[in-house]
């Protein structure tokens, strides 16, 4: 059976491009038309390049065009500064690469997410963190021009709490303030427990809050805003019903050496594997997301490393051995 087919039973949205990618291919063993892949080994991280090329790439991977970068970093969850500070550095870079700023550019930082939900609190506790400058900017000295970039950020909450889609409060901003970039930091759904508070991912499409976990948000995007997005995205949950079925799969996948046993899983119709789980679930109607208990500390943890990241890539006067002073 098909995994996307019973994702597409569950409704399961795989906000990772890279995830999508592997799927798609894993399934077919062909190279997926219009979507190109790059892979680059480090240290403590391998970063992958999703390139959504054409309109069939879109129709197959479910994906804008543009480029998805993820980088899956697994010492993220050790307690290691040295590590940790490895993999800001690499987040920086990829930042740099992708924005392509101006030595004057004006960037709005926006922390999407719930700061009473810990799983949702990644972009909130990323502004707690980050420098802002567009105030002070006006009376910096001579000798910071061009050391330093116009920066302003808000965390502004979700519809639940302010009854303002996030997008009108953003799009009101972006006609105010005028920025040339939104970087806009947001917690993501995944498809496999292994990348939770892993695996970190740019794209320069923009983002649409909410989309893994089922909600349908208007999209933050450059359609929408006028100026230039850039995505981050951090996994913290995963739908209940993936986990169901990849215990199952793995259960039938031990009787391999039973063909009859083995031909009864294969047979399997998705739509039966979709009303079993959906059977199981049906209190949360399919739609419960789990999440690990030290997804606080996760969180604490990615918040720092994307917080440096944004002060290393958007001033270029900050010494990058010694980031962490420039962080609230």
């Amino acid at each position: 059976m098909k995994k996307s087919d019973l994702y597409k039973q569950l409704n399961v949205q795989l906000d990772l491009a890279v995830e999508a990618h592997q799927l798609l291919r894993g399934e077919s063993g062909e190279e997926i038309p219009g979507v190109r892949m790059d892979e680059q080994q480090l240290e403590y991280a391998k970063v992958t390049i999703i390139t959504v090329e054409t309109d069939e790439g879109v129709t197959a991977i479910g994906k804008p065009i543009g480029h998805y970068i993820t980088i899956d970093a697994p010492e993220i969850r050790t307690n290691n500064y040295i590590i940790h500070e490895n993999i800001t550095h690499v987040l920086a870079d990829r930042l740099i690469e992708l924005m392509e700023l101006k030595e004057d550019a004006s960037i709005l930082i926006v922390g999407l997410g719930n700061w009473n939900a810990t799983p949702d609190a990644l972009g909130p506790q990323v502004i707690d963190k980050t420098m802002v400058t567009r105030h002070l900017f006006q009376l910096s000295p001579d000798e910071l021009q061009g050391q330093m970039r116009k920066i302003s950020a808000i965390a502004p909450g979700v519809l639940g709490i302010t009854g303002i889609e996030t997008a009108e409060i953003i799009r009101g901003l972006v006609e105010h303030v005028k920025p040339d970039l939104v970087i806009a930091i947001d917690a993501l759904a995944a498809g496999s427990l292994e990348r939770i508070g892993t695996s970190i991912q740019l794209a320069d499409t923009g983002i649409h809050p909410g989309s893994g976990v089922g909600n349908r948000r208007a999209g933050i995007t450059e359609e929408t805003l006028g100026c230039k997005v850039i995505a981050i995205g951090l996994p913290t949950v995963v739908n209940a019903a993936v986990i169901a079925h990849d215990v199952v799969e793995g259960v039938f996948k031990e009787f391999v050496t039973s063909p009859k046993l083995y031909q009864l899983y294969k047979g399997i119709k998705p739509e039966t594997f979709s009303q079993i789980i959906d059977d199981v679930l049906s209190p949360f109607q399919g739609n419960l997301m789990v999440t690990p208990k030290e997804i606080d500390s996760l969180i604490k943890t990615v918040a720092k490393i994307i917080a440096g990241a944004l002060a290393i890539s958007l001033h270029p006067g900050i010494d990058r051995e010694d980031y962490e002073r420039y962080l609230q």
